[in-house]
């Protein structure tokens, strides 16, 4: 195309490949928004996963809350204008009612009232519960207890529960710390693994692939210098397709007592389908005949998107480390609320009991701050001490405000019995879908388990079933796998990531049906297209052959 940004040439793609597809997209963007400058067209950036629909009830919840919070405040009593008191527990939840009732029209009063009725229903204090919230949404003190304030850790055990299917720990028998978004609970976890010297440089992880990039990046970190046995999605469907299921041979590697962690995303990003019932009653098999102190990370943030759900945390819970971020169901990536859940009964606590007692007695030395029988500390209470290094302790977790909103997010959910919002939410990824095959011109294998938050496009695979192998040969021989990316930026103000940064195949495009909307999506599909028919045609051009 004339008069388009240059694309860089292969020795530079070849250097961009190797950085992580985060990364990448900044290059992506910059040549994009070059283009974008020179044709006045929107730039569309198909590689964030942060939703551009949000939910609307629980915030508009929270800012009746702090609406009343404040007055309620100010009616305790003052000293100036702005100089009030902090609210009294006694009568709160009367007081609420009534301000509720004042005002039933507003938006969020609804829920606030729902909300009542239903703590109620638990048989909780109202009292208690309501100056939680209230004193929360103030944010005037640091949390107690510092994982989690007692009602939200209780609404947040309850939301897991509804969502991660049967067999998930009962709220009384689960551990439950909030965390800055998925991304701190990942940092966090790994710390307080290696900390704790649960796992040790050198050590192999499993991780299903492809998978979030981050995770690749944090195994192999110095410090953490961890062997990396890949899980290959290698299954296909009958017509050769991708499942992006694994194979029994691929699960199979868990055998092996050496592999301490496996590190899972289900339903996957960015294949984005659910993890088949079979692998994973397979990896629960392999856990109780095989490989019973297997630590398992699982990382279910699109849990919400796909009916049937059920995770490893429901299980083998025991043997479960659940990250669960809040971000991308309710549109709240920036809100940066996430939760780590595990078992009261997890086999790290079983083997913090087995370290050898040197270990034992320098763990006691780093947690003796905290108490004089260290020893006593389990996996989730270290967690938590080692997000602050142990010294702030008191101070660890989100703040207050946030908590709040986490817990009237998952109540919101909650109280959808009838899952409208839920069922809107996969209808509006799943038109995105359809407008993107549309303008690709192809269709995919209908799949019952496919979620569709992401969706990783193998173009080699398109070539190998539309085109003769000497195409193949071409594309390989003459560029680079990132080629396609930055022609797209370059010539369509298109931002896609690399799906090989997420260990998917080499020519494959991870994109993310969450942030534009539906028409971009066509329009997407179809640049795609026009960039797979020059490469077409210049392979016809450099080899002669007659136009078909």
């Amino acid at each position: 195309m004339a008069n388009t940004p240059p694309i860089p040439g292969r020795d530079r793609e070849q250097q961009l490949e190797q950085l992580s597809p985060f990364e990448l997209r900044e290059s992506l963007i910059a040549l994009g928004t070059e283009e974008q400058r020179r044709a006045a067209r929107p730039l569309l950036d198909a590689g964030r996963g942060n939703p551009n629909f949000l939910t609307a009830a629980p915030r508009e919840a929270f800012f009746q809350l702090g609406l009343f919070a404040v007055e309620d405040s100010r009616a305790a009593g003052s000293w100036s204008t702005d100089l009030v008191a902090q609210p009294s527990p006694s009568g709160i939840a009367a007081r609420l009612q009534s301000w509720l009732d004042a005002r039933p029209e507003a938006p969020g009063v609804q829920m606030l009232g729902a909300t009542l009725v239903w703590a109620k229903d638990q048989g909780w204090d109202l009292d208690a519960f309501v100056y939680e919230f209230v004193d929360g949404i103030l944010g005037a003190h640091y949390a107690v207890p510092p994982a989690m304030l007692e009602y939200c850790s209780k609404i947040a055990a309850r939301y897991l529960g509804s969502i991660m299917g049967d067999g998930f720990p009962g709220p009384d028998e689960v551990d439950v710390f909030a965390t800055e978004g998925g991304t701190a609970a990942m940092c966090y976890i790994f710390d307080t693994l290696f900390t704790n010297e649960l796992l040790s440089p050198g050590d192999s992880v499993a991780i299903m692939a492809p998978v979030f990039t981050p995770y690749l990046d944090i195994a192999a970190l110095p410090e953490y210098a961890l062997n990396q046995v890949l899980i290959h999605a290698d299954a296909t469907f009958p017509d050769g397709k991708h499942s992006w299921q694994f194979s029994p041979e691929q699960v199979d590697k868990l055998r092996d007592p050496a592999v301490k962690l496996l590190v899972c995303i289900n339903p996957t990003n960015p294949p984005s389908v659910r993890i088949a019932d079979d692998t994973i009653a397979k990896i629960a098999e392999i856990v109780r005949e095989d490989n019973p102190g297997l630590i398992i990370i699982t990382d279910d943030v699109y849990a919400t998107f796909i009916d049937g759900f059920r995770s490893l945390s429901a299980v083998v819970p025991d043997n479960t480390i659940l990250v669960y971020s809040l971000s991308k169901y309710f549109g709240a990536t920036g809100w940066r609320l996430g939760l780590v859940a595990t078992s009261r009964t997890t086999v790290l606590d079983q083997a913090l009991a087995k370290l050898p007692e040197q270990t034992k007695h320098l763990l006691a030395q780093r947690y003796s701050s905290l108490t004089d029988d260290a020893e006593a500390l389990t996996f989730a209470q270290r967690l938590v001490a080692d997000s602050r290094d142990v010294a702030l302790n008191h101070t660890a977790g989100i703040s207050q405000p946030q908590q709040v909103q986490l817990a009237l997010f998952a109540l919101f959910d909650m109280l959808d019995t009838e899952r409208v919002y839920r069922s809107a939410a996969m209808k509006l990824i799943a038109d995105r879908l359809a407008a993107l095959l549309e303008g690709l011109d192809i269709t995919l294998h209908p799949d019952p388990l496919r979620t569709g938050y992401y969706i990783e496009l193998d173009f080699m695979a398109y070539v190998h079933k539309h085109y003769p192998p000497e195409f193949a040969t071409f594309l390989d021989k003459t560029y680079e796998p990132a080629d396609i990316l930055f022609r797209l930026a370059a010539q369509s103000e298109i931002v896609a990531l690399n799906g090989s940064g997420f260990d998917g195949p080499p020519w494959s495009i991870r994109l993310s049906l969450a942030n534009l909307d539906e028409d971009d999506y066509r329009t997407i599909g179809q640049a795609i297209r026009r960039v797979g028919d020059d490469y077409a045609a210049e392979w016809r051009a450099a080899s002669g052959t007659a136009t078909q």
